[in-house]
């Protein structure tokens, strides 16, 4: 079994179920298949907006991770620099998994704890690349990567196919056939791998 994880590093809710799915798929004995995707272009092409768009749903949206943060056991502060611009980070993010995949893990670990457990403004470029310099990576690597025509038509082709897929936030987690939108469907994903 297979459980694809559509994400973008610039959302909560995709970094707690970031946390869940590597020992829900271990647990279940399922692969856990990353698809970075930019969740700009599917709120774009989908007319979608993040909770944070309208006020009162924002504020609530905050508690609600907060709860499952907790029942998680994962630290998690709401980002005062949100939303984030992840174009360049989502890049990096496919880049990094296309050309080095034993580093993956690692970036996603960066880049997820430096949005959602730092609280870091990574809109600011300097502290994108100061935070990636820290955490062990090139910057020059990271650059090229970004830049890589390649790296930019692997993002679009992954988002295109979220889309095509019925995807209209982040995350979604497909098993087989069946879409489950959002972190806090966790106990879905898990009952249909057993």
């Amino acid at each position: 079994m297979k459980v694809e994880f559509f994400f973008d590093v610039g959302s909560p809710a995709a970094y707690l179920a970031w946390t869940q799915l590597p020992k829900i798929c271990a647990k279940q004995g399922a692969e856990l298949v990353y698809r970075p995707m930019l969740l700009g272009a599917v709120f774009q092409a989908t007319g979608n907006a993040s909770p944070a768009a309208v006020p009162a749903k924002g504020r609530h949206s905050a508690i609600d991770l907060g709860r499952f943060a907790q029942r998680y056991g994962v630290p998690l502060v709401m980002n005062p620099h949100f939303p984030i611009n992840t174009l360049q980070l989502m890049r990096a993010v496919t880049g990094v998994q296309m050309r080095q995949p034993e580093r993956f893990e690692h970036l996603l670990t960066t880049l997820f704890d430096a949005l959602w457990v730092d609280a870091l403004n990574l809109n600011e470029p300097p502290l994108v690349g100061r935070t990636l310099i820290r955490a062990g990576f090139a910057i020059d690597e990271i650059l090229a990567l970004t830049n890589d025509p390649d790296v930019k038509a692997q993002l679009r082709t992954t988002t295109d196919e979220a889309l095509e897929r019925g995807v209209f936030g982040a995350p979604t987690v497909f098993v087989g056939d069946q879409m489950f939108f959002g972190q806090d469907r966790l106990d879905f994903v898990e009952e249909a791998l057993s």
